[in-house]
């Protein structure tokens, strides 16, 4: 098995990864200090291909950009929400606190795991990028959905929950998962690698969502499918904590996702969601 990150390789028989810094022996903090600043400061979006939209709840929706479209000043966007992701990026962070409000059956997203799974529409042999992985419960969920002919990209932005995944995965002895060190404007995949994006409860958390998702795009396969399950923010119904974390509704970030060249599905009804939605995309 090999686990790889974008900037930093742990593993213990051979495997490719893209544009790797090697380095074997355990993961320190010191490491993942410096893989997450070499992703943040020194690799390029190499796929930013539209400008960043305004983040407006009541922002109307814009010209459609082509996908195609590469991005200029990059570095000069504003981040529609700063700081949001500043106590993931922590190279001190407790993922054992993560793990306790992650994955409890309380959570929406963790309890109907299973209804999330089905409504993906996953098949075996497919290649999946788990985008916010977190602690890595649906990456381990996706990883015995596609089977030994499949392959699961685990992406997060935090070095210490890459960890964990790592750490997790050698002990249930999953053979189909790489954990990749994102950026803050892009997954770093490599381009058309991927059947299938699912992104859970982190859409609100892209501080530069038109790079992130030109990066999203790029790397889905033609026809591939996008799945978003995020909270559902409305004025006067949702609770105080979604509507202070939550920086739009569903309706502003399906008009982002769809501007950056994606077709809307459908919304999947998930039984026991009071708080979330899903949506399902479509790369033409």
């Amino acid at each position: 098995m090999s686990v790889t990150l974008v900037g930093l390789t742990v593993t213990n028989g051979p495997a490719p990864s893209p544009r790797p810094l090697s380095f074997f022996g355990p993961i320190t903090p010191l490491a993942l200090t410096f893989a997450l600043a070499f992703a943040l400061a020194v690799l390029p979006c190499q796929s930013s291909l539209a400008q960043e939209a305004a983040p407006s709840q009541d922002a109307a929706q814009s010209e459609t950009q082509s996908p195609a479209a590469v991005a200029e000043g990059a570095d000069t966007q504003q981040s529609v929400k700063p700081g949001i992701n500043e106590q993931f990026v922590d190279p001190e962070l407790d993922v054992s606190q993560w793990l306790g409000r992650f994955e409890i059956e309380s959570r929406e997203v963790y309890g109907a795991r299973d209804a999330v799974l089905k409504a993906c529409g996953i098949q075996p042999g497919d290649s999946v990028a788990d985008i916010g992985a977190g602690t890595g419960f649906y990456s381990r969920l996706f990883a015995a959905a596609v089977g030994n002919k499949g392959w699961v990209f685990a992406v997060d932005i935090s070095p210490r929950f890459l960890q964990h995944i790592i750490t997790k995965s050698r002990e249930d002895k999953v053979h189909n998962l790489t954990g990749v060190l994102c950026s803050d404007r892009s997954a770093n995949l490599p381009p058309e690698s991927v059947n299938l994006v699912f992104i859970c409860d982190t859409y609100h958390h892209f501080e530069y969502p038109h790079s992130t998702l030109a990066s999203i795009y790029q790397a889905l396969k033609p026809g591939g499918t996008l799945v978003v399950v995020d909270f559902d923010r409305i004025p006067g119904v949702s609770r105080e904590f979604i509507i202070g974390h939550v920086r739009a509704g569903k309706e502003v970030f399906r008009s982002e996702i769809e501007n950056a060249g994606f077709e809307f599905s459908e919304e999947v009804k998930i039984p026991g969601f009071k708080e979330n939605y899903l949506l399902r995309f479509r790369k033409p």
